[in-house]
């Protein structure tokens, strides 16, 4: 009853006017930001720290604007992703794969308002597992050393065979291409320059939103140009808006698993919604699939990832609040803006700053209804994007792209790379590679490498400190499951259908 009682407390803070206000501004400014590949939520967040700090907001309204352009973001990814194949961010990319073949089909309505439901859905359960697991999540976390990380990185690998398709080879030759590109730039130990062919641009690596946008955005205008020519046409008929309550009840089940899975991702320093969302489609893609429809506009393939990314932004929260710990770019961000407040999160926050921690997980609440009731009303407008004449369409596509990875670093090199792997995507497209694979290998490189080098740092060469805990064992076996089950139960049902059907003939 303790719990109900705080809870009650921080909605006497969340319900304050200012704290409405500032909830409703993030919300709506995430949603802005998040539809702009580019920005992103760590930029508008950093935007507006000196802001909070002029106008002299406690600490609690601050973090209740951060967190409302955090979680507002997510959900306005995914609307430049599915109507337009323009993922901002990694975890927007599995949304792409089902959100915009149905917008291929003419049902880019539904699509964008399963996304607005299940980012509710899992935004809500995640809010509610956050107010009552944060202090013993936060201890399950800290348990996380370099070796269990890099078998949870193994793992979300391992679950590529459920993106490939009837090919695993092309997929894992995609992921090996994506980690190649996580090898550019100065290495994170020696500060040796690693392929970078004495070209200073690539010191840093490369850029995720240069990639991205040159591997989906402008590959994708490529093959619209080419079916264009060949008189072939995608589907803009603007159809309904909303989803029917047969497809809510269908991907019900699938928004539950994606929250819990999301979530508990989500609580992992460093882990983000980039696994979430791949741990939670390919999952789904392994439950539910029965006719392989995802890949082709299954509406529970936009469902899994957009709840997963809406529920791990929220579990993000407990390593940042409870441990000090940011959990992404974006918490990292607010954990400066905390520590410029004079407030230092950690175990003592929750005890010690009750209304910091109980005002944000009420404003949580409030902030995700307003989401909800801000962006459902406003999914015919975004649908009608694709009225827009396609000779407007494609070329307004393509300045986007280009406006958007030259605000990056402002550098012409970067629009030359995003060319060169638009090039690519298209070349990838037509012989059948997966563009995600690519994605993922790019994001997730880097921590792999960081990590495997520094258990392998701890233990002094010793390779069996990667299995040295049952926590790491563990992940190990899920790994190796996500791998091979699936084809040793596709063999298994071929060989009980031989049987029954050699039966029958005897009979």
């Amino acid at each position: 009853m303790e719990v109900f009682s705080l809870l009650a407390q921080g909605f006497a803070i969340a319900l304050q006017p200012i704290n409405i206000l500032l909830a409703f501004v993030g919300v709506f400014l995430g949603t802005l930001v998040g539809m702009l590949p580019g920005i992103g939520p760590i930029n508008g967040i950093a935007i507006l720290i000196p802001v909070t700090f002029a106008l002299g907001l406690p600490p609690e309204s601050s973090l209740i604007l951060f967190a409302g352009i955090y979680y507002g973001s997510q959900y306005g990814n995914s609307i430049s992703t599915i109507l337009l194949n323009v993922p901002g961010t990694a975890s927007a990319v599995v949304t792409a794969i089902d959100g915009y073949a149905m917008t291929k089909k003419g049902r880019a309505g539904p699509a964008l308002a399963m996304s607005a439901i299940a980012s509710f859905f899992g935004g809500t359960v995640s809010v509610i597992a956050l107010m009552l697991f944060a202090p013993l999540l936060s201890q399950w976390a800290i348990r996380f050393g370099p070796a269990e990380y890099f078998a949870l990185m193994v793992f979300a690998f391992s679950t590529l065979s459920s993106l490939a398709g009837a090919n695993l080879a092309k997929a894992l030759i995609s992921t090996a291409f994506g980690l190649m590109l996580a090898t550019v730039g100065l290495d994170p130990n020696s500060a040796v320059a690693r392929y970078t062919f004495g070209e200073l641009k690539l010191f840093d690596g490369m850029d995720f939103v240069v990639v991205t946008i040159g591997f989906f955005a402008i590959s994708e205008v490529i093959q619209i140009l080419e079916e264009s020519s060949k008189g072939q046409q995608v589907k803009s008929a603007l159809g309904r808006v909303m989803i029917s309550s047969r497809e809510f009840i269908k991907s019900l089940w699938t928004m539950v698993r994606g929250s819990v899975i999301g979530f508990f991702i989500g609580v992992l320093p460093g882990a983000g919604g980039t696994i979430a969302s791949f741990v939670s489609y390919t999952t789904e893609k392994r439950l539910v699939d029965r006719q392989n429809s995802f890949g082709r506009g299954d509406i529970r393939g936009v469902a899994a990832p957009e709840s997963a990314n809406n529920a791990s932004a929220n579990g993000a929260m407990i390593p940042l609040l409870t441990l000090g710990v940011p959990g992404s770019g974006t918490t990292a961000v607010m954990l400066g803006a905390l520590l410029g407040m004079n407030i230092t999160p950690g175990p003592l926050l929750i005890a010690n700053n009750p209304q910091i921690f109980w005002g944000l997980v009420a404003s949580m609440y409030i902030g995700n209804l307003m989401l909800l009731l801000l962006n459902l009303p406003l999914v015919g407008l975004f649908v009608r994007i694709l009225s827009v004449p396609r000779w407007f369409l494609l070329p307004a596509v393509a300045a986007i792209s280009f406006i958007a990875v030259y605000a990056v670093n402002n550098s012409p090199f970067d629009l030359l790379l995003m060319t060169g792997f638009g090039l690519v995507g298209y070349a990838m497209r037509k012989t059948g590679f997966p563009l995600a694979p690519v994605i993922l290998g790019l994001v997730l490189g880097p921590l792999m490498e960081k990590n495997l080098r520094r258990a392998l740092s701890l233990s002094g060469g010793d390779w069996t400190v990667l299995f040295s805990s049952p926590l790491a064992i563990g992940i190990w076996i899920l790994a190796l499951a996500s791998l091979f089950l699936p084809t040793l139960v596709a063999r298994y049902t071929v060989i009980r259908r031989v049987d029954s059907e050699e039966d029958g003939e005897i009979d």
